[in-house]
């Protein structure tokens, strides 16, 4: 499999259908069609690549806050703890 056709394989199957229409067709109607489904491809490899970085992005946010909430909670037994012993003078 070559570079090209790696790429292609990553566009959803509609797309990857068009393009294989728009190689079938005569040079001159390819030649016209080509340039506005390269923009097309080009945006959907865009908003993908986007995509991908948001769910990422939330991954590593829903991380965060699990941690977050981890330290919070033992921050909070911890001050729980020294109000207790102060309450009863071990402090």
């Amino acid at each position: 499999m070559n570079k090209t056709n790696a790429k292609t394989d990553q566009l959803p199957l509609d797309l990857n259908d068009l393009i294989t229409a728009v190689r079938a067709l005569p040079e001159e109607y390819r030649s016209q069609l080509e340039q506005p489904m390269n923009r097309v491809v080009e945006y959907t490899r865009r908003r993908r690549r986007i995509l991908n970085l948001i769910q990422e992005a939330l991954s590593q946010l829903r991380m965060d806050m699990k941690y977050l909430m981890f330290d919070l909670e033992a921050t909070r037994r911890e001050r729980d703890s020294f109000k207790s012993a102060l309450e009863e003078g071990e402090l």
